[in-house]
C-alpha cells in the first residue's frame, strides 16, 4: 500500500487569475519509490496557526476585532480554519510536485482577510491537513484503491509580503467593504442629496462631520 508524504515546497501569487490567487507547490512522494500511483484525490484544510508568531502592538491593536484585548490571549488566541481545497494529482512514480489553488478575498468582514491585513511583516504560519484516496497498481499489476487519513499534515510558513503583493496587484490603492443593504440605501441618499460625485468624497464628507462634531 502506497505511504505518501506531503510537504509544501514554496508559494507564488497568480498574476492572471480571475480573483486573487496563491499557488502552494505541493511535493507528494510515495514510499515504496517504484510503485505506480495512477492518481491521487486529495481533500486539503487550511488552518492558520496564529499561536506560532510574535505580534507588535500596532499588530496587537488591529486585531482586538479577533482575539480581544492582549491581556486575553491567552484564551482567545486560537487556530482558525482559513479554507479548503480539492486537488487532483496526476500519476506518478517516487514524487511530483502540483499546485494547491487558494483564492483569496479582500472582503474585510471575512476573520482571514482582517487577520492577514494585520499583519506588518514576517510569515503566516499555516497548516495543511490531508484527506482523500489513492489510486494505484499493486505488485501484479491490478489497480488498487486506498484512503489517505487526516492524520497527514504538513506546516508552511506563508510570507506576509506574498499576500500584500498579490492584493496590490490585485487591488492598486484600494480596499472595499461589505455593508448592509439599509446602510448602503442611507449613504447614497446621502451622497445624492448633497451632489457629491464619488462613494471615496462621500466617506470623507461624513468623516469630516462626524471628526468636526468631536471635536472640544
Amino acid at each position: 500500500m502506497p505511504d505518501l508524504d506531503f510537504q509544501i515546497e514554496r508559494a507564488e501569487a497568480l498574476p492572471f487569475a480571475a480573483t486573487p490567487t496563491i499557488a502552494f507547490k505541493l511535493r507528494v512522494s510515495n514510499s515504496p519509490e517504484p510503485q505506480a500511483i495512477h492518481s491521487v484525490f486529495l481533500r486539503i484544510q487550511i488552518q492558520i496557526d496564529s499561536t506560532r508568531r510574535r505580534y507588535t502592538p500596532a499588530e496587537q491593536e488591529r486585531m482586538r476585532d479577533l482575539f480581544g484585548d492582549p491581556d486575553r490571549w491567552s484564551q482567545t488566541l486560537r487556530t482558525m480554519l482559513w479554507t479548503h481545497a480539492v486537488v487532483v494529482v496526476p500519476g506518478f512514480q517516487g514524487s511530483t510536485v502540483a499546485d494547491i489553488p487558494v483564492a483569496c478575498t479582500f472582503d474585510f468582514n471575512a476573520a482571514a482577510t482582517k487577520y492577514f491585513s494585520a499583519l506588518d511583516d514576517g510569515e503566516l504560519p499555516l497548516i495543511f491537513l490531508f484527506s482523500g484516496t489513492v489510486f494505484y497498481e499493486d505488485e501484479s499489476g491490478t489497480m488498487q484503491i486506498a484512503p489517505i487519513s487526516w492524520e497527514k499534515e504538513t506546516k508552511f510558513r506563508l510570507p506576509v509580503r506574498t499576500w500584500r503583493e498579490m492584493m496590490d496587484h490585485y487591488y492598486p490603492n484600494t480596499a472595499w467593504l461589505t455593508l448592509r443593504k439599509d446602510v448602503l440605501d442611507r449613504l447614497n441618499q446621502y451622497k445624492t442629496r448633497c451632489g457629491i460625485p464619488t462613494w471615496e468624497q462621500t466617506l470623507e464628507r461624513a468623516l469630516d462631520a462626524v471628526e468636526e462634531l468631536a471635536k472640544p
